[in-house]
């Protein structure tokens, strides 16, 4: 007997590979990790090593994109979007967002553990890291507001993130957009504000969070499916100071 009794005609996806609507996925064969291969003391050095050869290979267009996932409690829901990982320091990563209406803000009032993932596929990496959220202070925020255009720093002021944008209708009560006047409305209010000026302060809703990580696992994509897996574990210290890791190999 079949191990799947179902016909792959009721499936609207099945077993797809790559371009391919079915086919056999392509084997991992680019690579191999190993124990000596790693920082043994520090996963953030070693972060810093995969990311700065997934610049260099010239294989990854954007090799700071990954997916941030929280999760709100008592649901236990998770969320999860990508986003631009725009530092790296020896406390851990950050990124910068709107942490006023999004959901991610909603999520992490609750419940201050997150979860960042890359995924270099070309090198056949994946990074995962896990840990405690905390915003930066509006001073570190600043200093990364101001490296981005004069647009991006109106947009930020002008949207309510996750806000449900309504269509506006006209007298007769038709739709007259999908509901991007509003949010083009916002816009033009907040550049009005700010016309003429350059330095525009970071809004106090918007600013940089900082995973600092609990653990970290580095994959290594190998043939059959039989990954390289290796996870850091941080110990308990009573010093916050010294940071000592735990460092092991999973099974794939």
């Amino acid at each position: 007997m079949a191990l799947h009794s179902a016909s792959v005609s009721s499936k609207l996806i099945f077993a797809p590979a790559g371009k391919e609507d079915h086919g056999q996925a392509e084997q991992f064969t680019r690579g191999a990790l190993t124990r000596s291969d790693l920082d043994q003391a520090s996963p953030i050095r070693q972060f810093h090593i995969w990311f700065e050869a997934a610049q260099r290979s010239g294989l990854v267009a954007h090799p700071e994109t990954c997916c941030l996932a929280t999760a709100s409690l008592p649901s236990g829901r998770v969320s999860s979007r990508m986003v631009y990982l725009k530092e790296l320091d020896p406390q851990g990563f950050v990124i910068y967002s709107n942490f006023g209406t999004s959901k991610k803000a909603q999520d992490l009032c609750t419940n201050p553990w997150a979860s960042l993932t890359f995924w270099w596929e070309d090198l056949e990496r994946q990074v995962r890291v896990e840990g405690r959220a905390s915003r930066l202070t509006r001073e570190e925020s600043q200093k990364y507001f101001d490296t981005r255009v004069r647009g991006s720093r109106i947009g930020a002021w002008s949207s309510r993130q996750s806000q449900v944008l309504k269509p506006i209708r006209g007298d007769t009560g038709a739709e007259e957009d999908d509901g991007r006047k509003v949010l083009d409305a916002w816009v033009e209010e907040t550049e009005k504000r700010f016309e003429g000026e350059q330095d525009i302060p970071v809004p106090d809703f918007w600013g940089g969070l900082r995973i600092i990580p609990e653990s970290m696992e580095f994959w290594q994509g190998r043939q059959s499916r039989l990954h390289d897996r290796f996870v850091y574990n941080k110990k308990a210290s009573a010093d916050e100071t010294v940071q000592e890791w735990a460092l092991e190999r999973l099974s794939p």
